[in-house]
């Protein structure tokens, strides 16, 4: 059965999100979140590679072999993954550097190649791009959130470093929330991205209860005033 937009845009934003559901790409989600800034740069990073490779395999997925389809969508995602690591080291040569390895290391993210054997593949590429585009979105707003919490609660600031993305202006974003702040160390160490991590997919796992809690009171109220109707 073909996948309705709008269950595209629901499965790859929240249902089916990258990080808090299907649980991949955990190595860079958790070393590089420390700030806002450095989640960002990454999320857009791997947004980039999830859209551009789920277009060229699914532009070319009719003269693809099923023999050999793995290794050259491989080859697909390391050759974007290059271009968009040397466009980083060109424009953004600051924030490469902090990002390090992490950058080349989006070929090995499984939600990339996931994606584009599971549904790339196998779909239009209006479809296979609306998909990867979501599910880039939805991996970086977690990216996002958890970097904004770390730098928080270990810095008292919010958009540190700004500047390293949006050139000289970006020093006018960066917000000292904690004036004098010691910092809290946990949350700028592994253990606190984690924990940090935890809390979101907790916190997702309470919004989905509730929301089936109340659908299931609404069609029980539902149906017991049809018969009264009737």
């Amino acid at each position: 059965m073909e996948k309705s937009y709008h269950d595209i845009n629901r499965e790859g934003l929240w249902t089916n999100n990258v990080a808090l559901v299907q649980v991949l790409g955990l190595c860079p989600l958790l070393a590089v979140t420390a700030t806002t800034v450095n989640g960002l740069g990454l999320g857009i990073a791997t947004t980039l590679t999830l859209v551009l490779s789920s277009l060229i395999v699914s532009l070319i997925r009719n003269l693809v072999k099923p023999e050999v389809r793995i290794p050259i969508f491989v080859m697909i995602i390391a050759a974007v993954v290059t271009a968009i690591e040397l466009s980083m080291n060109a424009y953004f040569h600051e924030l490469y550097m902090i990002l390090g390895i992490f950058v080349p290391l989006i070929v090995t993210n499984c939600a990339i190649l996931g994606r584009a054997e599971a549904f790339a593949s196998k779909t239009t590429p209006d479809k296979a791009v609306l998909d990867a585009l979501m599910m880039g979105l939805g991996f970086t707003a977690v990216l996002v959130v958890l970097g904004a919490m770390r730098e928080i609660i270990g810095q008292g600031t919010l958009l540190a470093d700004a500047h390293l993305m949006f050139g000289e202006v970006g020093r006018m974003l960066t917000i000292t929330l904690i004036e004098d702040y010691r910092g809290f160390l946990l949350a700028m160490l592994p253990p606190g991205a984690f924990i940090g991590l935890g809390l979101l997919i907790a916190l997702k796992n309470i919004i989905d209860i509730q929301k089936k809690k109340k659908a299931t009171k609404e069609v029980a109220i539902e149906s017991q005033l049809v018969p009264a109707n009737l």
